[in-house]
């Protein structure tokens, strides 16, 4: 029959990158072909559909189904699709009616432009905003939203996309910018058929607008009082930004500070301002702008201030005599409003003559009155007062004075001692002048002698008077002085007191001098001294002193003096030397009466040449290499002293001296002294008085250097040795050599040695010398001066060879078939040089033999001798070798047997060297090798064993080992056996063996091992 289409495909729309799915289901089918066409082209019949890689046929073909199915759709497969069923024998073409396969396109972006998009819009100007929809299909639906409110009117175009079937949506809006637009969103939204959600793109409208009229709050009354303090409040609202605020008065800034509420959107500044007088009128204006102001605004508030003058002023005298007129002035600076003048004298008020008002300053007005008033004594102290009354502050301003009435004292006296009372120079005198009644209290002096006396104390007021103290430390010049009383009064002029006191007094010597001749005195010569004490009373007595011993002068008699005392002299002749210059003389004028004196001093001078001091040092010592320093311990006056020092004749300080500098004083420094420096130096001293001169010895003291020993010493053996070691030094003592042995145990010398030391040479001694005393010596020598010297001597103890013997030895092996090699080897020590003879059998060595040769080696005391002989023959070569070593004080001999190849001989002398709970350590010495390389193996049993274990020492040529394993606290047998390629050789001392105990496992109790002769193991 002819196939049908059971589901025939239908238009389709899907959005780009989606899967599209075009149905086709044919029944009837017999075979035919079944395939899509795209815009007439044929897709072919594979289901996979090759060559298309986003297009397949899905369904179950045996259901007939050849649905259409495209991966991720894209505008390219935006075509009319067919779906054909190819014809056959029995039945024609079958074609579906065609569909379109529609792909839609979202909008790529959905953009938002702005004029000036990286500024703030202004307030009232016009802005346009511009969303674009890009490479849409069909074209994108654009909606403008302005705070969330749809805006309606805007222009809207289409123009082509990026691409072929694309489209770009524009929409333009012109916004004028509003305060209400700050802060909210402007969208653009785009919808499309291929969105599932709009794509919506938006900014923030930032819009600068002016804020509020600023608010000034704070002024509670039109008036305000001077002095108050005015807090006063500025407030602006609103503005974007918000407003800044400032003050200014009379347009000078007054502040510029101000905060800000960004959340009630406000702008406040405070200002605090103290009124004052010349405030008033002044004009505090508060300015708000922003930068969208177009001009600040303003709020400004007048000042309308009342205040009390700032002084009041009397002017005239306060003072006058009683009975008498005083005539003052009242005057105040401006005010406002004007004051009320009023006078007050204590409680009562007095009647002004004459009041006027006048302008002042600062919008105020200026108030004077004038009084006039007769004075009494009861008026003395009322305060008179001057009030200036503000009538609209409600207070008031005064001055205060006090009134002065004079009139004078009534009473005048004296209060002193006794009249004729004997006073002290030194002590103090009170003399009080007392004045009563009077205003004000009289004013009183103390006159000396008619003269104003010098007053210590200041005169001190009562009720009922005044009262001065002249308070006197008496002087001599105060002796028969008359005092009396002057009183001034300021109403009745100055007066003098008839009251007179006259002083008498006692007192020391007003003065102490000292006169002296010769002015210029020298040693030896004598001194005149002349002391005059001064007037005293009564009269003084003088008296020498001298480093506190008392010296005897002669009176030069006495006259009267000053101040009606008496003057005293005496004089003194001393005998002067260099010990007297700068002592002190003195001279005391004392008086018994009042037990107490003056005195003074004269300092002595004696002109005397250098002496040396007693103390000046005789020797001096350095170090060499270091510096000298030869001290100058002098006097001399005058002081000015030349120093010359000379060694050997000859001048040492000169000018550019590189060793030789003199310090201030005199001292000699001799840089990088040498022993040649060492001797007597002269120190010459010369001043205006003479020359003086002494002699320094130096002594140079250095290092140690050794200037004889022997390179070696030899000595025989038995004999005895001395090392002699002598050293240059200074200074020498018996502990500076010592003595060191250079042997194996450095430092440490033999208990047989001997040491010896006189002068600057030292001795080792060694009384009967043996081989160990042989080796290197050193002789170290240590004065204290560094550094110490040292030399190494050689001690060579001449001894007879001695040769060494034993089983390795004695005995060489060989093979015998002409074939192998043998080395006879002898080794002796002795000193001197030792000589090596050798005989085969008896008779002397032919070494003139081809297969013998001979070479001797010498280190130190030990010399070796070896005999090389070459295809060893059994029957010619194997024999008795001696081997004879001698020197120039005897000989040693050896004999060596060479022999044929053998099994080794048997270890000897196997001992215990250490035990430990597991384990055993021998040794032993080794036999005679067999002329093969040897080896040992060591047998052991534990005592209740049956058989015994055996193990080999590695090395292989060891002579000790360890063996390992065993039991703690058990008994153990041991022996060992050397082997060679040719054998073994019987074990250890005729199979002896060796029996020991390992230790308990925690290391309690010893090990014990016994040697038994002839036991089997």
């Amino acid at each position: 029959g002819q196939p049908v289409f059971r589901e025939e495909p239908q238009n389709l729309t899907v959005v780009v990158g989606a899967a599209a799915r075009l149905q086709c289901a044919v029944e009837g089918l017999t075979g035919e072909t079944v395939q899509w066409a795209k815009d007439g082209l044929l897709l072919g019949p594979d289901r996979s559909l090759p060559g298309f890689p986003r297009y397949s046929m899905a369904g179950r073909q045996t259901g007939g189904e050849y649905h259409l199915k495209i991966e991720r759709a894209s505008l390219e497969d935006e075509s009319l699709f067919e779906c054909q069923v190819g014809g056959s024998e029995s039945s024609g073409p079958l074609v579906s009616p065609p569909v379109w396969l529609t792909v839609l396109v979202p909008p790529a972006q959905c953009l938002v432009m702005v004029d000036a998009a990286d500024e703030p819009w202004m307030f009232g100007e016009e802005y346009t905003v511009t969303c674009l929809a890009t490479d849409a299909k069909p074209a994108a639906q654009i909606t403008v939203f302005r705070g969330g409110v749809e805006v309606t009117e805007f222009d809207s175009s289409e123009m082509s996309g990026s691409e072929d079937k694309l489209s770009n949506t524009e929409v333009t809006v012109r916004v004028v910018a509003e305060s209400g637009d700050n802060g909210r969103q402007f969208q653009c939204v785009a919808n499309s058929d291929a969105l599932l959600t709009p794509l919506k793109t938006s900014f923030t409208m930032s819009v600068l607008f002016p804020p509020q009229p600023p608010v000034i709050e704070g002024m509670d009354s039109e008036e305000v009082k001077a002095g108050t303090t005015l807090q006063l409040l500025c407030t602006s609202r609103g503005g974007n930004p918000v407003a800044t605020l400032h003050w200014t008065k009379n347009d000078e800034l007054l502040s510029s500070s101000w905060e800000v509420d960004k959340q009630a959107v406000v702008a406040r500044s405070s200002v605090t301002l103290t009124v004052k007088a010349e405030d008033n009128g002044a004009q505090l204006t508060c300015e708000s702008t922003n930068p969208a102001s177009p001009s600040p605004l303003l709020n400004t508030i007048t000042l309308n201030v009342v205040f009390l003058p700032s002084e009041v002023h009397v002017a005239g005298s306060l003072s006058a005599t009683e009975g008498k007129n005083i005539t003052l002035s009242c005057s105040t600076t401006s005010s406002r409003p004007p004051v009320l003048i009023r006078w007050w004298l204590g409680a009562r008020q007095l009647d002004a003559s004459s009041v006027t008002v006048t302008e002042g300053s600062h919008g105020g007005m200026v108030t004077m009155s004038n009084l006039t008033h007769t004075v009494s004594r009861e008026e003395n102290g009322l305060p008179l007062i001057c009030e200036a009354f503000n009538q609209a502050v409600r207070f008031s301003r005064t001055q205060s004075n006090p009134l002065r009435v004079y009139y004078p004292p009534q009473k005048v006296w004296i209060e002193a001692p006794p009249q004729g009372t004997k006073l002290r120079s030194g002590s103090t005198l009170h003399l009080v002048c007392f004045s009563s009644g009077g205003n004000p209290p009289g004013r009183l002096t103390w006159l000396k002698d008619n003269k104003s006396a010098r007053e210590m104390q200041t005169a001190v007021q009562s009720e009922k008077g005044v009262s001065r103290e002249l308070v006197l430390l008496l002087q001599p010049s105060d002796n028969q002085a008359t005092y009396q009383k002057g009183v001034v009064h300021r109403g009745q002029g100055a007066f003098v007191g008839d009251r007179r006191v006259r002083a008498h007094m006692f007192f020391p010597a007003v003065s102490v001098k000292i006169s002296v001749t010769p002015k210029e005195v020298r040693r030896g010569q004598t001194l005149t001294l002349d002391c005059v004490a001064g007037s005293s009373n009564p009269v003084a007595n003088i008296s020498w002193v001298m480093g506190g011993q008392k010296l005897q002068g002669v009176p030069r008699g006495q006259q009267g003096a000053e101040f009606g005392g008496v003057s005293v002299r005496s004089r003194l002749s001393l005998q002067v030397w260099s010990a007297h210059s700068g002592r002190k003389v003195s001279c005391q004028a004392y008086s018994p009466v009042l037990a107490e004196g003056v005195n003074t001093f004269h300092t002595l001078n004696v002109l005397y040449p250098p002496e040396f001091d007693p103390d000046q040092p005789r020797e001096v010592q350095a170090v060499e290499g270091g510096m000298a320093l030869l001290p100058v311990k002098v006097s001399a006056n005058p002081n000015d002293i030349s120093y010359n020092w000379t060694h050997r004749g000859h001048f040492l300080v000169k000018e550019r001296a590189q060793r030789h500098r003199m310090q201030p004083g005199g001292a000699l420094e001799i840089w990088n002294v040498t022993r040649a420096d060492a001797g007597n130096y002269t120190i010459i001293c010369n001043n205006a008085e003479g020359e003086n001169r002494t002699i320094l010895c130096l002594d140079i003291l250095y290092a140690p250097t050794i200037t004889h020993l022997a390179v070696r010493t030899e000595a025989d053996l038995g004999q005895p040795a001395e090392i002699v070691c002598t050293a240059n030094a200074n200074p020498t003592n018996p502990d500076m050599f010592s003595w060191t042995w250079l042997g194996e145990e450095e430092g440490s010398l033999s208990e047989d040695t001997q040491q010896a030391v006189q002068g600057a040479t030292g001795r080792l001694l060694l009384p009967e010398v043996q081989r160990s005393h042989s080796g290197q010596y050193r002789c170290q020598v240590d004065n204290g001066i560094a550094p110490p010297a040292s030399a190494d001597v050689w001690l060579i103890v001449r001894f007879k060879p001695e040769i060494h013997k034993g089983v390795q030895w004695s005995k060489v092996a060989s093979r015998g078939d002409g074939s192998g090699t043998a080395e006879v080897v002898c080794q002796a020590e002795g000193v001197p040089r030792v000589q090596f003879d050798w005989a085969k059998n008896g008779k002397t060595l032919d070494l003139s033999d081809p297969r013998y040769s001979e070479q001797t080696v010498r280190d130190g005391a030990l010399h070796t001798s070896r005999v090389m002989i070459v295809n060893v023959s059994a029957a010619l070569d194997y024999a008795l070798f001696t081997c004879t070593a001698s020197n120039s004080l005897g000989q040693d001999t050896l004999d060596i047997q060479l022999l044929s190849t053998d099994r080794p001989d048997p270890p000897s002398g196997l001992k215990v060297i250490g035990v430990t709970h597991h384990s055993i350590s021998l040794q032993w010495a080794p036999g005679f090798d067999g002329g093969l390389k040897q080896s040992f193996r060591v047998r052991y049993r534990r005592k209740d064993a049956l058989s015994s274990q055996y193990v080999d020492v590695f090395p292989p040529q060891a002579t000790s080992f360890t063996v390992t394993g065993l039991r703690s606290a058990t008994s153990y047998n041991l022996s060992i056996i050397a082997l060679n390629e040719l054998g073994e050789s019987r074990y250890t001392d005729h199979d002896a063996m060796l029996t020991t105990v390992t230790e308990g496992q925690c290391g309690a109790g010893g090990s014990k091992y016994l040697f038994l002769e002839g036991s089997e193991l």
